[in-house]
């Protein structure tokens, strides 16, 4: 049996990785929903951290890079209506 050719194998590669970067994305987007969530019912975002052994710093980041993707998303969704 041939190995596949390069090009093929290329393709292969990018398409996996785009799969794996949208996954990563959703994953990241139900994280920041759970962590909401927490928030809600901790009362604050240090709260959240001290519950999950996280500094309140890394729960402030995933929840603010969601929010600005959220943002993106509808900004787009305008300009192209």
């Amino acid at each position: 049996m041939e190995p596949k050719p390069w090009r093929d194998r290329v393709r292969d590669e990018e398409q996996l990785l785009e799969q794996l970067n949208r996954l990563a994305s959703e994953s990241a987007t139900r994280r920041a929903e759970a962590l909401r969530e927490g928030v809600g019912e901790l009362g604050n975002v240090a709260a959240v951290a001290r519950e999950l052994d996280r500094s309140w710093n890394a729960i402030d980041k995933a929840l603010r890079k969601d929010q600005r993707k959220k943002a993106a998303s509808q900004l787009d969704a305008s300009t192209t209506e």
